[in-house]
């Protein structure tokens, strides 16, 4: 015979319990982004969930959410912390001769795609940008605010002209890293690299400091 103090007290739905939260840490933040970044690199954006990402983390939805929220919010952490070496490129602009910088950041961003644990969560990235808008938001976001405006403030031009060299800058940078990593086009894609970086730091030079 049960009474009521027999009854398991009832949790209100969509938020983790206090023992949960209270049992979480740093670890398990970085688990769930872990899983996240898995989970995104082989279903994409629109075929991921918050609840896929929390079974592939051993961990109950709330926490995700606790963590951090929205679907959205949690592939912007994703792919913030992935993405975070190629953030260091504005630092290889400043290190050197002003007429070197093309050369300097082609080897740079190319340098994190030829290493494989930098190409799969950068692939990850793209493919879910390409197929859908919201991962395309949060990815053009993340590089504009914090890769190509950084970019654009090494330059001794004014802001708009500089903004606009560093986006093609980029625009030839990433073009070549689609098709040679992600869509694979021959030769490229097994070209030796510094045959690649030969013909298109020239380009990038120009479009960062050329007339």
């Amino acid at each position: 015979m049960t009474g009521p103090d027999d009854v398991p007290p009832v949790r209100r739905r969509g938020r983790p319990s206090r023992m949960q939260t209270e049992a979480a840490g740093p670890a398990t933040r970085d688990r769930i982004l872990e899983a996240a970044r898995a989970e995104f690199s082989e279903r994409g954006y629109e075929k991921t969930s918050v609840r896929g990402i929390a079974k592939a983390a051993g961990v109950d939805a709330a926490l995700v959410h606790h963590y951090f929220g929205t679907k959205e919010q949690v592939f912007e952490a994703s792919i913030e912390g992935a993405f975070a070496p190629a953030l260091n490129a504005p630092a290889a602009i400043e290190d050197g001769p002003v007429d070197g910088v093309g050369e300097r950041l082609t080897r740079f961003i190319f340098s994190v795609w030829e290493n494989p644990a930098t190409r799969a969560p950068l692939l990850a990235i793209v493919r879910s940008a390409v197929n859908n808008e919201t991962a395309a938001a949060v990815f053009r976001r993340l590089v504009a605010v914090q890769l190509l405006r950084k970019v654009a403030r090494q330059l001794d031009l004014p802001p708009e002209e500089a903004e606009l060299r560093a986006e093609l800058a980029a625009a030839q940078l990433v073009g070549i890293a689609m098709l040679r990593y992600v869509i694979k086009v021959e030769p490229l894609a097994s070209a030796d690299m510094e045959r690649i970086v030969e013909r298109v730091a020239p380009v990038v030079q120009g479009h960062l400091t050329g007339e």
